[in-house]
């Protein structure tokens, strides 16, 4: 049988990821300048050798904000995604594995949560705790959970039927057994896959709630605040808005096509 390869898109998707990842890492070595210097003398100054992205309205530099404001989204990102699956692996593993009345009561729960949009339930959350990174990460990992639990949930009512785990469990094998060495291995692809969409959402909402002035303080470069600080002088000086906008679409670009790569290659069903 031929081995499945990875897609071309896969390693494309890795090199956008990398470069958001190397221009965060090294913000201030590639940034000349400092992402909150101002100079009210150079507002709105368009793109230069000095300022590869222009200025904004307080003449601040653009790059180092774009650059700056990368370490933010990626720090959220996989905050907020390893958080969220862990959760998610656990309860889903108990409302799954027990049945019965526990997984009754985590459905309905979850079906609490589904009754509300996801980012405007974290949107209430950020405007009653105050912007700030700490709470941002708090609002979004609890909307952002029961989407990883809804699908362990169903993968083990799958996988608990399976010969393997029958035969471990007629042996006298434990639950936790069970679920870290029969179970939880089986697992591994699809919630990678989850994990790398959900990277993707976690970007966009954090840019959407930093765009209304609730994620970050102001005193933070962020991309979603960016966007915001050049969406009324759009006409006369796009570069405020571009660049981050292009920094967001490259870095949800990128975890969407290697979510979409490996979700192909996982795929039994796929030659």
């Amino acid at each position: 049988m031929k081995k499945k390869r990875l897609p071309k898109k896969f390693f494309v998707g890795i090199a956008l990821i990398g470069l958001m990842a190397l221009a965060a890492i090294f913000a201030s070595v590639l940034a000349s300048h400092e992402p909150t210097a101002m100079d009210l003398s150079a507002r709105y100054s368009p793109p230069s050798s000095e300022h590869l992205f222009g200025r904004d309205q307080n003449g601040a530099d653009v790059f180092a904000q774009v650059v700056y404001g990368a370490r933010i989204s990626l720090q959220v990102a996989f905050t907020v995604v390893f958080i969220s699956a862990i959760i998610g692996l656990i309860i889903g593993s108990l409302a799954g594995y027990i049945g019965g009345w526990v997984d009754q009561i985590v459905m309905r729960f979850l079906d609490m949560f589904y009754a509300f949009p996801g980012f405007l339930l974290a949107l209430s959350l950020v405007a009653v705790l105050g912007p700030s990174i700490r709470n941002l990460i708090f609002a979004m990992c609890v909307t952002g959970w029961t989407g990883y639990a809804r699908l362990v949930r169903g993968e083990i009512l799958h996988l608990k039927q399976r010969e393997y785990v029958v035969g471990a469990l007629a042996v006298g094998a434990k639950p936790l057994r069970l679920l870290t060495r029969h179970i939880w291995p089986n697992l591994f692809g699809i919630l990678v896959v989850q994990m790398t969409f959900g990277m993707s959402g976690t970007i966009i909402t954090e840019s959407g709630l930093s765009f209304l002035g609730l994620g970050a303080p102001p005193t933070i470069p962020t991309w979603g605040s960016l966007l915001n600080s050049g969406r009324r002088i759009l006409m006369e000086a796009p570069h405020v808005s571009l660049f981050p906008g292009l920094a967001i679409l490259t870095l949800v670009l990128g975890f969407n096509l290697v979510g979409d790569s490996l979700r192909d290659w996982l795929n039994p069903r796929k030659t």
